[in-house]
């Protein structure tokens, strides 16, 4: 594996991110939302914490990752620019990781702006700082598993609105996954609770730091990378 390949298609993306107006609307959206409810909270509930934006931000995430990424691999299938891409000395695995930093990159960057709702709180009273940093922690672990997995249902079609949806299905089951296991038998349900994306980040949220957390997200990326690596070796093949 080449890292000067990865960086050739991160650079490429995130270029494309930042010349995109989608782009910047699809940040705007998911700043104004998570603002409404911050302030929301902070100026009619006159709750001063951060608590909303760790629990929003996952929920919107629902929908910002599969928006941003849609169009990374299945626009460029739509266009033929992928067959010329995979022409050059470049395997399918650097593409996959390129477009996928790249994505979370623009996903730190998306965040970046909240920090001033830190900013906003610290000055109204003190906070402690470890579940803060535990939270924006487990939100960019959050983000890179919706995102890697948004990466692969792109690399599945060459319609973006099909990859929207299908990245959707796979991460809506992923985050609802741990509501529902009061249905589910005492066996079954641990199983399913350590599956949930939002079961991991509750706990880095409140500042633990667990390495079963940390090897769950690894893998969960590592997974959803891989998966994008056969579809396109399989596009090879055929």
């Amino acid at each position: 594996m080449s890292l000067a390949n990865i960086r050739y298609i991160f650079v490429k993306e995130l270029r494309s991110f930042f010349n995109s107006p989608v782009a910047y609307i699809v940040i705007v959206v998911f700043l104004v939302i998570l603002g409404w409810f911050f302030t929301s909270n902070l100026f009619i509930a006159n709750i001063s914490s951060l608590r909303t934006v760790f629990e929003m931000t996952p929920f919107l995430l629902l929908f910002f990752a599969p928006a941003i990424t849609m169009r990374l691999i299945s626009e460029e299938k739509k266009t033929g620019t992928l067959e010329l891409l995979m022409t050059k000395p470049v395997k399918e695995s650097e593409i996959i990781i390129g477009k996928f930093l790249a994505a979370w990159v623009l996903f730190f960057f998306t965040l970046l702006p909240t920090l001033c709702y830190y900013g906003t709180v610290a000055l109204l009273g003190e906070l402690d700082l470890g579940p803060i940093i535990g939270g924006y922690l487990g939100l960019m672990f959050v983000g890179a598993v919706f995102l890697a997995i948004s990466v692969f249902g792109s690399s599945m079609t060459e319609n973006q609105v099909v990859a929207f949806i299908v990245s959707f299905l796979i991460v809506f089951t992923l985050f609802m996954i741990d509501k529902i296991l009061f249905y589910l038998p005492g066996n079954l349900a641990s199983t399913f609770e350590y599956i949930s994306v939002d079961y991991h980040f509750s706990n880095i949220a409140r500042g633990v730091i667990d390495s079963r957390d940390m090897i769950y997200y690894i893998s969960a990326v590592g997974f959803a990378l891989f998966m994008g690596t056969i579809v396109l070796q399989k596009r090879r093949w055929v």
